[in-house]
């Protein structure tokens, strides 16, 4: 099984703070950093170096989808503080069943959330997750050239 997490985060986030959050759903889930294929995001918060830096130590890419399309979502946990942010009632919700569908090939009803939207445990929460699961074979390459090194998934490192 596949999983995508989808992340919105307010503007400064750092990369550990993201990463304790993510580790701490899979955990939730029973499920281990090396099923995560990929960090999601709204295309505004693409260039948010802790999301770049979680990505990066996740060793996933981060994808970022523009708020219109993540606006035409369901979910179950809307945010009309993401809405005024954003532009887009749903980040990590959203952008977690968009991405996934990229791996499943049936859109966004082939594939479905596994942890709806988790917030920080910090005060003022800067960090939002959710987990989708992605039904279906998206992480073959295409050409039957099999994995590469590009398509591995480390282990969640963190900086000490």
């Amino acid at each position: 099984m596949s999983l995508v997490v989808g992340v919105g985060a307010r503007r400064g986030v750092s990369a550990r703070e993201v990463c304790d959050l993510v580790a701490a759903v899979l955990r939730e889930a029973g499920r281990g950093p090396r099923e995560v294929v990929a960090l999601a995001t709204v295309a505004a918060k693409a260039g948010e170096p802790g999301l770049v830096e979680a990505a990066s130590l996740l060793g996933v890419p981060l994808r970022a989808h523009p708020a219109d399309v993540l606006a035409r979502v369901a979910v179950p946990r809307p945010s009309g503080a993401a809405l005024a942010a954003v532009g887009t009632p749903s980040v990590a919700e959203a952008a977690a069943l968009v991405e996934a569908a990229r791996y499943g090939g049936c859109g966004p009803a082939g594939s479905g959330l596994l942890v709806p939207k988790r917030k920080s445990p910090c005060g003022a929460a800067r960090v939002t997750c959710a987990v989708a699961v992605a039904y279906g074979a998206g992480r073959l390459p295409a050409g039957g050239r099999g994995y590469t090194r590009g398509d591995a998934v480390f282990e969640l490192r963190t900086r000490r």
